[in-house]
């Protein structure tokens, strides 16, 4: 009896189900905000990304109207045919500024960003070292790359030195890290990865897009935080759809980076340009981000309230001091099941299982937003805390 083509999607999904990884798309009704709509019912949202609570912001809501009334909805075309409007530089100029970097080039989103900068740059002779915890962005680009890769273990400069005092040979080395490690929510030590690549000869990248507008002076990013100037970074890399509230990212860097992406990379070449409406809501935000630091003292509240009612209720959570505040439960069906707990509460918090994170670090992925009040974090934890105990009972 013949083999039936492509009989590994069954078996592989299957697979995922019996060791409870299986995973679907839940659609909400309505906006993103303090509570989400899913089948008619009401969830506090602890699962967004949304920290600065711009995604429904009424000001960047008459923004994009005012886009599409200027620009249009559609950019019409890739950037290097009929898609780069006026708005699109404007936008641009104005990011450069406000975070003190030399160029800009603008991606669809951070994952299409990621994969254009590994694969634009390095060949089979070059070496790609990673931080063990990066984003799978930026792992798969290097997988499937030619690339060298190494990884080092996470946040470990000493292993980063080895790695790279063993590698003096190779000419075209590129670190990379994220500022905000977007499954543990801690931070990467940017000075001592800058000063290692820097006594190296290797380039550093940052892949900030979960620091970008919730941390640094005026909402400037991991980097800015620690006192360096993003533009001190070869590769400052962000995106929109986080903190900002809207889509898309970007590449920051030198002139010369940026017109080499220009020329070269496949993905920038031939995508379509952003909407310059949604473009226009960008710049929008990033005024706001800037100007409103009240969002960022509010949420920094928030979070400090946040870890010292968990630490009252000894909730099993992992070291972070940003608004991504995993509590580590271990066995995945084990988080399926205090989440699915969580939600007959009215608290959404989504498991976060392998492969997305190691074997045996399944967790509750706990994000704050300027969305919350302090009675929520207080339902919450509590919450938290009876379904943690119900579990360990059973």
């Amino acid at each position: 009896m013949p083999i039936k083509p492509f009989a590994f999607i069954n078996d592989q999904l299957e697979q995922r189900k019996s060791q409870h990884l299986y995973r679907s798309s839940v659609p909400i009704n309505g906006k993103q905000s303090r509570y989400i709509d899913i089948n008619g019912k009401q969830y506090l949202n602890f699962s967004s990304n949304d920290y600065l609570g711009l995604a429904s912001d009424p000001a960047l809501i008459n923004a994009w109207k005012k886009g599409a009334d200027l620009f249009g909805i559609g950019s019409g075309g890739s950037y290097l045919v009929t898609g780069y409007n006026q708005v699109h530089r404007d936008v641009t100029q104005q990011l450069q500024e406000w975070l003190g970097v030399e160029s800009i080039a603008l991606f669809s989103s951070g994952y299409s960003a990621n994969q254009a900068i590994i694969k634009l740059l390095l060949s089979k002779n070059d070496l790609l070292i990673q931080d063990k915890l990066n984003h799978a962005s930026l792992m798969e680009a290097g997988a499937n790359s030619p690339v060298k890769m190494q990884r080092f273990k996470h946040n470990n400069i000493q292993h980063l030195q080895t790695i790279l005092s063993a590698n003096t040979e190779i000419d075209n080395k590129l670190v990379i890290s994220e500022g905000v490690f977007s499954m543990d929510g801690d931070c990467a030590p940017i000075d001592s990865l800058q000063q290692q690549c820097q006594s190296h000869q290797a380039w550093l990248m940052i892949d900030d897009a979960h620091g970008l507008g919730v941390l640094g002076k005026e909402g400037t990013g991991s980097v800015s935080a620690q006192n360096i100037n993003n533009n001190d970074i070869d590769i400052y890399m962000s995106t929109f759809g986080k903190a900002l509230g809207i889509g898309g990212a970007f590449v920051s860097g030198s002139s010369q980076l940026i017109d080499y992406i220009t020329n070269f990379s496949k993905p920038y070449i031939y995508t379509t340009g952003l909407p310059p409406a949604m473009v226009y809501c960008i710049g929008e935000s990033a005024r706001i981000v800037q100007t409103q630091q009240w969002r960022r003292d509010h949420l920094s509240e928030l979070i400090a309230y946040f870890k010292l009612l968990s630490m009252k209720f000894e909730l099993p959570l992992m070291p972070s001091n940003t608004a991504i505040q995993p509590i580590l439960i271990g066995l995945s069906d084990t988080a399926i099941t205090i989440s699915q707990t969580l939600k007959k509460s009215g608290i959404w918090t989504t498991a976060i299982r392998p492969p997305t994170v190691p074997n045996n670090t399944a967790r509750l992925r706990v994000t704050l937003t300027v969305n919350h009040q302090k009675q929520d974090i207080e339902f919450l934890v509590k919450q938290i805390k009876q379904a943690i105990d119900a579990n360990l009972d059973e």
